[in-house]
């Protein structure tokens, strides 16, 4: 597993653009806020500024390294990052930590896997490792429910043996759909997932190297 640092880089479009609008509010008043609103609601001249601020994207150069090593999608772990921490450094209640939202246990299960003998759970609050174990746990669990995405996003927010379970109730990976997922925060979490990696894909193309 790559655990190469990244170079600074210059304000991301997301700054600049978010600089930009309250700029434009400060000199047009509610002139501005109507028609970001109407960017917000996905139409209008700033509907792409808009949907930059809204649809945050951080990090991309480590997603991309990342998704390449992983053989995973650029949109899913942007997709994931957004889910769990609208790409914001934060700890769960639960103690899960990091963009990724991952767990001590979790965090000492991939260390043990992937051959990272120097991991300390301080590491998580790196964005490069917590991007790159986030990113193969993401490619674990597809390995794990055969490529069922449905599967592998669920398991990431239920943990593996919730979906055991229903994958189990359902009659195996073939039969299982969202209908089978038993808790209504994990099937919004499934579905916010896979409608954010359509509009990141969309969205940030050139950034995550579609």
């Amino acid at each position: 597993m790559s655990t190469a640092t990244y170079r600074a880089r210059r304000p991301t479009r997301t700054t600049v653009w978010r600089r930009r609008l309250a700029a434009l509010v400060m000199v047009l008043g509610v002139g501005a806020i109507a028609i970001a609103a109407a960017g917000i609601a996905g139409y209008g001249p700033l509907a792409d500024e808009v949907l930059d601020i809204t649809l945050p994207l951080e990090h991309e150069d480590i997603i991309r390294q990342q998704a390449a090593d992983k053989d995973v999608d650029a949109a899913l772990i942007a997709a994931v990052i957004f889910e769990e921490s609208k790409f914001q450094d934060q700890t769960s209640h639960a103690g899960a930590r990091g963009l990724m939202q991952i767990t001590p246990e979790t965090a000492d299960y991939i260390a043990a896997k992937s051959g990272g003998t120097a991991f300390e759970q301080g590491d998580l609050a790196s964005p490069q490792i917590n991007i790159a174990y986030g990113a193969w746990y993401l490619r674990y669990l597809k390995d794990k429910y055969e490529g069922e995405e449905l599967a592998a996003i669920a398991a990431y927010n239920a943990g593996e043996g919730t979906v055991d379970e229903w994958v189990d109730n359902a009659g195996g990976l073939t039969g299982f759909d969202e209908k089978d997922i038993a808790f209504p925060e994990t099937r919004e979490y499934v579905d916010g997932v896979m409608d954010h990696r359509t509009k990141y894909r969309n969205h940030y193309g050139d950034e995550l190297g579609y």
